[in-house]
């Protein structure tokens, strides 16, 4: 009796997990359903366009795929003008890293004007990206450019957050190369309705920053 109670026990943390990692991701799914683009001439025209920040290299030291094709990406949107700016949000914790320098460079060498990049030092987190981008920059119509999967939830954020957002699907990573964030996407999926439900504020503000 005690070890089939144990068992019953053991069942439903088990499903209670699950539903806990399924469900935040259907929710973020459905939302978006309509809002995210893979091609240039699909996607609506925006003002600026938000390009969320990650490692140039991985921790081999190799080039990062994801970085990679959203910086491709970003160069693509701008080139088809349907985005006028590019706003670079990114960590920039400590002096060793600075994931919006090395953006505006890499987007620089490919051809985007210097004047039309705007840097973003403080967006340490999705949340903080998509918050600055209205609080700091003054925009409360953007296009996202990331993978898909980082997509669905910064659009989801911006909705919750009275923004107009859309998303442009950077090329995405083979499933091999890609395992270990699509599992961390399950838990920030969960984290992210936690910080909107308690109304989690970016870390950092300041001051306004107009694009022009």
């Amino acid at each position: 009796m005690i070890k089939r109670k144990r068992s019953i026990y053991v069942l439903s943390l088990f499903f209670i997990g699950l539903a806990l990692l399924l469900v935040p991701d259907m929710i973020v799914r459905r939302s978006c359903r309509g809002l995210l683009f893979t091609s240039e001439e699909e996607v609506p025209h925006n003002k600026a366009g938000l390009l969320l920040g990650t490692s140039k290299y991985t921790g081999r030291g190799r080039l990062n795929l994801y970085y990679k094709y959203r910086i491709d990406a970003a160069v693509s949107l701008y080139k088809a003008g349907k985005i006028d700016y590019i706003l670079v949000s990114g960590d920039n914790s400590r002096k060793s890293y600075d994931e919006p320098t090395e953006m505006k460079n890499d987007l620089v060498n490919a051809g985007v004007p210097a004047g039309k990049i705007f840097p973003d030092y403080a967006g340490f987190r999705t949340l903080d990206s998509v918050v600055r981008c209205r609080e700091i920059f003054s925009q409360d119509s953007i296009t996202v450019i990331s993978q898909r999967f980082h997509n669905e939830r910064a659009v989801f954020i911006a909705k919750h957050k009275g923004i107009t957002a859309v998303g442009f699907n950077a090329r995405d990573v083979t499933r091999s190369y890609g395992a270990k964030t699509r599992a961390r996407e399950k838990l920030a999926r969960v984290k992210m309705l936690a910080d909107l439900v308690f109304g989690k504020k970016p870390k950092f503000l300041g001051e306004k920053v107009e694009i022009r």
